[in-house]
């Protein structure tokens, strides 16, 4: 089921129930009064990504507090994206988008990544989370992804998961085309992983297509930013073998 896209969605981390209310936090509070300027009476969407989505009255509304009465339960809890999402960090203001449009596009899993030419040594893993939910918020998704602390390139692949296709974005391909090395796979558990500004290293390359898991896939003629490529690439598997088929 689809989400309504007319209403103003909520992530609240409260248990949802049959005849339960719940009290957002007070910058949630302040949003819905001060900026939408909603008063008692006004229904809202809100979610937990477990119990599903409920439609919300507001009951009460004082100057930093506000109650939501649950009325009912309009969309259930789907099942988690399984698609893990690997990135090299980039500089604050466009890791920000390369993770909201992850989440958008599908991303169940978001793991930062440690390469040789990772531009960011550290990462804000609460502002990632924070950007996440804002994602799900405005998109109507339930399932919040999970957000992984930074590891290094070589920990990943030491640690995969077996039986998951691990596919990397090569600038160094040979072809422009995507679809055929993405079209041969046969695993349906996926992740995808992005390099930083500068790309991989030659190094980093040759260990990664060594590795029997490991699918190599072009992103076109053009060098793109990493911030886009991410883009790119999640939209090409997730029309190819993914959940837009």
């Amino acid at each position: 089921m689809r989400a309504n896209y007319r209403m103003q969605r909520l992530f609240i981390p409260q248990p949802l129930s049959p005849g339960g209310d719940v009290e957002p936090d007070p910058q949630q509070a302040h949003y819905l009064l001060n900026v939408l300027r909603l008063q008692p009476g006004a229904q809202i969407l809100v979610f937990n990504g477990v119990d599903g989505e409920w439609l919300a009255e507001i009951t009460e509304a004082g100057k930093k507090r506000v109650r939501l009465a649950l009325t009912m339960q309009v969309r259930p809890q789907p099942a988690a994206s399984d698609l893990v999402y690997c990135f090299a960090p980039l500089k604050q203001g466009r890791l920000d988008y390369m993770v909201q449009k992850a989440v958008e596009m599908g991303a169940g899993v978001v793991q930062p990544v440690l390469t040789q030419h990772t531009q960011m040594s550290t990462v804000g893993i609460d502002r990632i989370r924070a950007n996440v939910v804002e994602a799900a918020e405005q998109c109507g998704i339930l399932a919040i992804p999970e957000v992984r602390d930074i590891v290094k390139l070589e920990r990943l692949i030491w640690e995969w998961e077996a039986g998951r296709r691990l596919i990397f974005c090569d600038e160094g391909a040979d072809t422009n085309n995507p679809a055929p090395a993405l079209q041969a796979i046969v695993e349906t558990k996926l992740g995808l992983l992005i390099g930083p500004e500068g790309g991989f290293s030659e190094a980093e390359r040759q260990q990664l297509r060594a590795l029997p898991y490991v699918t190599a896939i072009p992103l076109g003629p053009r060098i793109l930013r990493a911030d886009t490529a991410a883009v790119a690439a999640m939209a090409v598997i997730q029309a190819t073998i993914g959940d837009w088929r």
